[in-house]
């Protein structure tokens, strides 16, 4: 991440906020988003309400509901500041 982010700013832009979604039957993830969201902040130098992290199920429906795996789902908003 530290590499992405120091080639957006050699080209002049910045991170300006993220929402991302993690998706896993198992295991819950609930108890763990606010430090993942702090984490997330933290390494991106950005305010931690600009980062949005969230947690859902496939109700046991392919890979990521049958427990064999996790997916994620990302979307970032690049600024030239």
């Amino acid at each position: 991440m530290q590499d992405t982010q120091k080639r957006l700013a050699e080209r002049g832009y910045r991170v300006g906020n993220i929402d991302a979604t993690v998706i896993a039957q198992k295991p819950k993830l609930f108890p763990h988003l606010s430090a993942m969201r702090d984490n997330l902040a933290r390494v991106l130098k950005i305010p931690p309400e600009d980062v949005s992290v969230k947690a859902t199920t496939e109700e046991r429906l392919g890979f990521t509901g049958r427990g064999e795996g996790i997916a994620a789902h990302a979307v970032c908003l690049l600024e030239r500041p």
